[in-house]
């Protein structure tokens, strides 16, 4: 793996906030968004691999790592209009957007609001409705709040948020906020079957939804309807990866990953 260089890092003023974003490597624009609590740091060497060709735009969402907290909630809506401004802010036309769970679900939100900004689309670990997630996974989201807060001291989680966070005191505040937004109903069948843009699913076999809801995913963006054929006349411009022996919590900072979504991102630069 070749040395992850950064070579600009930066504060967007975006819609009351802040948006703290570093820039890896060289070429088409990729914003890169982690899950919910994490920072940049949690895709460990799949950044600097997806860096080795892209430029990766690593932003850290509202209260999360660098960027400090608003009196907003917390809502996948309105930071995906915080990824649309950004990408206003950097002066870029179109780019590519990654993002893991939570992040994901902001990714999808920014196709969706903003379908002219996006060129491709690469979701990880994601429910395109809330109960798509597996009924346990559910209940634990039903248990994130600040109480917890004292118990994940010891987690590298809360160690990496206090590290660079502005305010290492809000950590309980973040929980309680992640709490609302994961108890929050959602469906958004109808908004992605309507994207044009080239999208690629990718899960790990045991992860926090069943494989049936990905190929239902999938099949939203027209992919699984019929044989691919010999010359591949049959396949539709998304894809989908299921990565064996990955689960929900080892996917984001496996190589396995990035692997996987380079060949889809290097694919006829534009959409």
């Amino acid at each position: 793996m070749e040395q992850n260089i950064v070579s600009q890092t930066g504060y967007a003023p975006v819609n009351g906030l802040n948006l703290y974003y570093e820039i890896h490597g060289d070429g088409y624009p990729l914003i890169l968004l982690h899950g919910g609590l994490g920072v940049n740091s949690m895709f460990g060497e799949v950044l600097p691999l997806l860096a080795q060709s892209n430029q990766v735009i690593a932003v850290e969402l509202q209260g999360h790592g660098h960027t400090a907290d608003s009196d907003r909630p917390l809502r996948f809506e309105l930071m995906g209009d915080d990824i649309a401004a950004l990408v206003h802010h950097l002066g870029l036309e179109k780019v590519n957007i990654m993002g893991y769970s939570l992040g994901a679900g902001v990714a999808l939100r920014t196709a969706i609001q903003h379908p002219e900004l996006v060129n491709k689309l690469v979701l990880v670990s994601i429910a395109f409705k809330r109960d798509g997630n597996y009924p346990e996974v559910l209940d634990s989201m039903m248990q994130v709040n600040g109480a917890l807060a004292e118990y994940m001291k010891p987690s590298p989680v809360y160690q990496e948020y206090v590290r660079i966070a502005p305010h290492p005191e809000n950590f309980a505040h973040l929980l309680d906020k992640v709490g609302d937004l994961l108890c929050q109903e959602y469906d958004w069948t109808d908004e992605v079957a309507g994207l044009t843009m080239p999208t690629m699913l990718v899960y790990g076999d045991a992860d926090s939804t069943p494989p049936t809801h990905a190929a239902e995913f999938f099949g939203l963006l027209g992919g699984g309807q019929r044989d691919g054929g010999l010359d591949g006349s049959g396949m539709t411009r998304s894809r989908l990866a299921i990565l064996p022996g990955k689960t929900h919590y080892t996917i984001c900072d496996d190589l396995a990953l990035g692997t996987a979504v380079l060949p889809f991102l290097k694919s006829e630069t534009e959409g």
